[in-house]
């Protein structure tokens, strides 16, 4: 496995609230991550702290070797795009106009726009399937709407890598497996995506690794068909379930007891 980005001995928290100590995650290059576990094990800490919004106690994320702290704010985010749980549209901005936001870190003084950036947009938003409602309100739409509206904005940045904090949210299950297909996509046009997911099938069907995490630590991580079985799933999340073959991709799938 190869890997770019890494975290390595990392101890994350807030104030004197420690969620993770001394966590080491290596993230494959050109896969799809998805990190998987119970509310408040430190998922979305794990990505915040990849993508510099939070700074580790003690250890170091780094990009090439590089601690992501000494990289300048623009040349990150030409590598890494990060798409939050909530995020916040300005008010009165426009479809179109937070979309492009997404083109900010390509943007230079001399060139403010560019031919490059407008092509972006446009197939960023047809990709995300939002393109009819450009030119509306981002506060006009609904939840699942928007939703796609932010996902069209890290995809129009344009970065090798993807970091998705519950992408699905506010999905209607449709868009849910729509979203997770592209992602795949993607994946297979070689980018690489981490993604917290709560659905743990949806997780095992479209990851190729799978990251369950517990308590700020991983508990196990690899590909779904080598690390998901009841005895996983009864310690991440005290379930009591069977493991059983999803009939349309064999990966497994979680059927609770």
């Amino acid at each position: 496995m190869t890997t770019r980005l890494s975290a390595r001995d990392v101890t994350l928290g807030y104030g004197d609230r420690v969620v993770s100590t001394r966590l080491t995650l290596d993230v494959p290059d050109g896969a799809f991550t998805a990190v998987v576990g119970p509310n408040g094990c430190g998922k979305s800490t794990l990505l915040r702290a990849f993508v510099r919004l939070l700074t580790p106690d003690e250890g170091a994320v780094t990009l090439d070797s590089r601690s992501v702290s000494d990289l300048p704010a623009k040349g990150l985010a030409r590598e890494l795009a990060f798409l939050p749980q909530d995020p916040l549209a300005p008010e009165g901005i426009t479809v179109r106009q937070l979309v492009a936001r997404g083109r900010y870190p390509h943007q230079s003084l001399l060139a403010l726009w560019t031919p490059d950036d407008e092509r972006a947009v446009a197939e960023a938003m047809v990709t995300a399937e939002v393109e009819d409602f450009a030119d509306r309100q981002v506060a006009e739409l609904s939840g699942g709407q928007r939703q796609r509206v932010w996902v069209a904005m890290v995809l129009a940045q344009d970065t090798p890598y993807l970091l998705l904090d519950e992408p699905t949210s506010f999905l209607d299950i449709t868009h849910q497996y729509r979203l997770l297909a592209l992602l795949s996509r993607l994946r297979n046009e070689g980018r690489t995506v981490i993604a917290v997911l709560h659905d743990i099938n949806q997780a095992c069907r479209f990851a190729d690794h799978l990251v369950a995490m517990k308590d700020g630590r991983v508990a196990a991580e690899g590909a779904a068909a080598d690390v998901v079985d009841a005895a996983l799933i009864k310690d991440v999340f005290d379930l009591p379930s069977v493991i059983v073959a999803d009939p349309v991709s064999g990966t497994p799938m979680v059927v609770p007891e």
